[in-house]
C-alpha cells in the first residue's frame, strides 16, 4: 500500500525539499502539510491544513490517525533570537506535536530534522545545540516505531528552492568543498532519505538513531 506521510515545516527550505520528493515518488499516496502560510504549490497528492496554534493540535488530531511517516522541519535561526521564543519553536512546537501524533499513529516513523553539532546532553553553552539536543530526547523517548534524528550540516537547496536564512545560502556554496568530507548534503537527499527510512528500505538499523549528513545521503539513494 502507498504511505502516508505528514511534513511540518513545509514551507522552509529543508521541509520544501521534502515535500517535492514524496509529491514525485510513486509509493507516496498522500502528502499531507500542516502549516502556518500555505505553501503555495497545487498537487492531487497533497492536502494542506492551516494550523496557527502548534502548542495545540486538538482539533486537528483525527487527521494524525494512519500517518506512516513525520518530517519535521520546522525551526527558526537561533542567532539574536530571544531564549524562551526560540525554546517555543524548536523545542515546545516538536514536543506537542509528536506527543499529539504519537496518539493517533504510534507506529509512525518519526524523523525530525535537528543539526550538525546538537548536543543531546542538553549541556551546551550554545543555546541553539543545547534546544535541539533537548528536542532529539524529546521526540526519542516517546516510543514511536521508529525515530530517527537527521543531523544536516551544509544543505545544498535544489529543485528551484532557496534558502529563507541569508546566511545558509551562503554557507550552503562550501556544499561541493564539504560533501567529500561527509559534511553537507543537499534538500533533495534529505527528502529522499526521509522517504527511504518510510519505506523501511534502509540497512539494518536500530528504531532510534541520529544521522548525520553522510548517513542521510547513503539512505537517500535506497529510495
Amino acid at each position: 500500500m502507498k504511505k502516508r506521510v505528514l511534513i511540518f515545516g513545509a514551507t522552509g527550505t529543508v521541509g520544501a525539499g521534502a515535500l517535492l520528493e514524496c509529491l514525485d515518488h510513486p509509493e507516496i499516496g498522500e502528502v499531507l502539510c500542516i502549516v502556518r502560510r500555505p505553501t503555495g504549490r497545487s498537487h492531487p497528492k497533497l492536502r494542506e491544513i492551516i494550523h496557527r496554534d502548534f502548542l495545540d493540535f486538538a482539533t486537528i488530531a483525527s487527521d494524525m490517525h494512519d500517518i506512516d511517516g513525520c518530517f519535521w522541519a520546522v525551526g527558526t535561526p537561533s542567532s539574536g533570537a530571544d531564549e524562551q521564543a526560540y525554546i517555543r519553536v524548536e523545542h515546545d512546537y516538536v514536543a506537542a506535536a509528536a506527543r499529539a501524533l504519537h496518539k493517533q499513529s504510534p507506529q509512525c516513523c518519526f524523523v525530525f530534522g535537528s543539526g550538525a553539532g546538537a548536543d543531546e546532553t542538553e549541556t551546551s553553552r550554545q543555546l541553539w545545540a543545547r534546544v535541539k539536543g533537548r528536542a532529539e530526547n524529546a521526540v526519542l523517548g516517546l516510543g514511536f516505531k521508529q525515530a530517527l534524528i537527521f543531523r544536516p550540516g551544509t544543505i545544498a537547496p535544489r529543485r528551484g528552492i532557496k534558502h529563507n536564512v541569508p546566511v545558509y545560502g551562503l554557507a550552503a556554496w562550501l556544499a561541493p568543498l564539504m560533501r567529500p568530507f561527509g559534511m553537507a548534503t543537499s534538500t533533495e537527499e534529505i527528502g529522499r532519505a526521509f522517504i527511504a527510512a518510510v519505506l523501511g528500505k534502509g540497512p539494518e538499523q536500530p528504531a532510534r538513531i541520529r544521522l548525520g549528513s553522510a548517513e542521510i545521503n547513503t539512505l537517500a539513494k535506497l529510495a
